[in-house]
């Protein structure tokens, strides 16, 4: 995990002193909102609905226990006791006193963390697969490379007040867990015919009101050449990008309208004026900076505890059914804690829970945490030995939910509850789903089934790529809700397709029953999943169940 430097700890305390001063200046009058706006962006701070809100970055989603233990102390200190965990790895606290957050972002700085970038036309918190360093099927760690693209991203002054937003995600898995295909840019490490080890860039995703799949830039990129090249991308498309009309001003839509061997070329020239003049310095920060993330001592012992807990506890078992995942190291494996029990707020955790996590990561899963974009949080490291007492831990704080990539595991951004760009609520609707296939003891049954919900066109629920999509609007002051069905968040990365007229508020929930039941019906067998029928049998096949007074209709 990477440790601040004398230079880093300066900055940091330099930008969280300005900020304090504008903050003075804002409650004095001597700034108006608007000219505060662009001021309070740049350090994570939003005006909601009701209040303003903090976003704090979570680098690559990565958390040592004492800073999930600072993170609690903001809930519970200047906020309602809780936080919410986002798409984007970070964490959100939605009450703050604006008086408040310039404490909270000293308070963030003992433990070497920030909100700078978490919002803004800017490079926003770089995101990784949440499992890296941990999953058996990565070429190697890429949270180094994370953690270099956002120290070159942090102030850099060619970017600061770009057209829009700009995300970058990182991966070295073979099966993607970041989204690779939904972000602007994204680096996927690869090895070639000769075994080399490199970069294959893809750009021009994204999600929003105009749904993107991304494209390959490059297909290999030496290992010397990553850095001038994203930063010869985002030059380009930062000069030659709309500032004409904010929804076509990402990086998708100039990919779109220009082509992707235009872009290419491009890059191409801005990238060979650029790569001298980095010098090989980032190649020695890169040495560096990877010797924070070596990995830690894996520990070795019996698993005798692990099978007799498996063998004879079925709640234990169906846990660890579950949210267990293959981890590299023998004996090892690698723990999601959902924090999305039925009923509750998906991605929401209250201090308590937090604290426990913290105390968990530090006994057992070698002081390591992460979020996931899918709103969990993960041990990345446990040996099995230890899995019996982690489940009891968990079990006592009502963090055992087994849930993990099932129907109750819902990806929902905070909709109308809190975000004043939001059109329709998002959380009511990923509660009450969850909790209708928990009475209906379906789940397992199910299978794996990715919902999505957003609660406006801007897609923070990534309902496009959820193999159940649901995007909440207004229509005529009226909360109405569209479903897609069909979309893939993986390297096999699809929009999902709109299935047709909207549901009205209390009709959404049984519209998704019937068409998880329908499913059911539908299926070869037990092993296919829902994204695998849709694939076999399209759209037309589960229209009837979601639509039946059409389909009586025509009869």
């Amino acid at each position: 995990m990477y440790q601040y430097n004398e230079f880093d700890s300066a900055f940091l305390a330099e930008r969280n002193r300005q900020f304090r001063q504008q903050v003075e200046r804002r409650i004095s009058g001597a700034l108006t909102e608007d000219e505060f706006k662009p001021l309070r962006l740049m350090n994570g701070v939003y005006l909601q609905l009701h209040a303003y809100m903090l976003r704090v970055a979570i680098p690559y989603g990565t958390l040592s226990s004492a800073q999930m233990n600072q993170l609690a102390l903001l809930a519970e200190k200047w906020d309602k006791g809780y936080g919410h965990f986002t798409t984007r790895q970070n964490i959100q606290y939605n009450w703050p006193k604006l008086t408040d957050i310039p404490d909270m972002l000293d308070a963030l700085a003992e433990v070497n963390m920030h909100a700078i970038q978490t919002s803004g036309n800017t490079i926003r918190n770089v995101t990784a697969d949440h499992f890296a360093g941990a999953a058996a099927d990565e070429i190697e760690d890429p949270r180094p490379i994370a953690e270099l693209i956002r120290q070159w991203s942090t102030d850099h002054p060619e970017f600061q007040f770009m057209g829009r937003k700009f995300k970058i995600a990182v991966s070295a898995g073979e099966k993607d867990r970041a989204v690779l295909k939904a972000h602007d840019l994204a680096v996927r490490v690869v090895r070639n015919e000769a075994g080399e080890t490199g970069y294959q860039i893809l750009v021009g995703g994204g999600l929003g009101r105009t749904p993107m799949i991304g494209k390959v830039l490059n297909d290999f990129l030496p290992r010397a050449d990553l850095l001038p090249y994203i930063e010869a991308t985002v030059s380009v498309w930062n000069q030659i990008g709309r500032r004409d009309n904010k929804y076509k001003a990402r990086i998708k839509i100039t990919v779109h309208e220009l082509g992707l061997d235009e872009i290419r070329a491009r890059v191409e020239e801005r990238f060979a004026k650029l790569r001298s003049t980095f010098g090989g310095f980032d190649q020695v920060l890169f040495d560096e900076i990877k010797t924070h993330f070596a990995a830690p001592a894996f520990k070795s012992a019996s698993t005798e505890a692990f099978d007799a807990a498996y063998n004879s506890d079925p709640l234990f078992r169906s846990w660890a059914d579950t949210n267990l995942s293959e981890h590299r190291a023998e004996g090892h494996t690698i723990v999601t804690i959902s924090i999305k029990k039925h009923g509750d707020t998906p991605g929401d955790a209250s201090a308590a829970q937090m604290r426990v996590m913290a105390e968990i990561a530090k006994a057992y899963g070698y002081d390591e945490l992460r979020i996931s974009h899918e709103q969990n949080v993960i041990l990345p490291h446990v040996h099995k030995s230890d899995l019996p007492a982690i489940y009891a831990a968990l079990r006592e704080a009502d963090l055992h939910t087994a849930n993990i990539g099932l129907v109750s595991d819902i990806i929902a951004c905070p909709g109308m509850d809190y975000c004043a760009l939001a059109t329709a609520r998002s959380i009511p609707v990923a509660q009450q789903i969850a909790t209708r296939f928990e009475e209906l003891k379906l789940e397992h049954d199910i299978g794996h089934l990715q919902i999505k919900i957003s609660g406006c066109i801007n897609a923070c629920g990534h309902h496009h790529v959820g193999h159940i999509g649901i995007l909440g609007l207004d229509r005529a002051g009226v909360e109405n809700y569209q479903i897609t069905l069909g979309g893939d968040a993986t390297w096999d990365a699809a929009i999902g397709e709109r299935a047709g007229p909207g549901f009205a508020y209390d009709e959404i929930v049984p519209a998704i029953e019937r068409l998880v039941k329908g499913y059911l019906e539908l299926r070869q067998d037990e092993g296919e999943t829902f994204l695998q029928a849709y694939r076999r049998l399209g759209l037309a096949a589960f229209k009837p169940y979601l639509y039946p007074e059409a389909q009586a209709h025509a009869a």
